[in-house]
């Protein structure tokens, strides 16, 4: 049974994780799931534990307890398949549409930058 732990206080080891699951019965894995460009926790994991009683066990035990000052989410993890999606990306959609002022006019060239020094040359 895989296990989802949300919650975790981001100094959280995989070690720690595993035990605490440990005490419900046999874990396959324990992982805490760490962003890769920081390599900072992301504050949730996942375990896998052998038995599907001990898992639904540990999860009724550990759902709201306290971890290390923080109150753990512990639930079944569902697989991807399973999930609600996020309707497809349309990218017609995606941007808000800018805000368009009306035109202003432009500030006439009065003699300078590039323009007013070709019309002081050429005349």
């Amino acid at each position: 049974m895989n296990i989802y732990v949300g919650n975790l206080p981001y100094s959280v080891q995989d070690e720690e994780l595993r035990e605490a699951f440990e005490a419900y019965g046999d874990v396959m894995s324990a992982e805490v799931i760490f962003d890769r460009r920081t390599q900072r926790s992301r504050g949730y994991g996942f375990v896998e534990m052998q038995n599907e009683d001990e898992g639904h066990e540990a999860i009724a035990a550990l759902n709201g307890s306290d971890f290390q000052g923080r109150e753990l989410r512990v639930d079944e993890s569902k697989p991807k398949d399973e999930k609600p999606s996020s309707p497809p990306h349309d990218p017609k959609r995606s941007r808000s549409p800018k805000s368009r002022s009306p035109k202003q006019p432009q500030a006439t060239n009065n003699g300078t930058g590039l323009i007013g020094l070709i019309k002081r040359i050429f005349g």
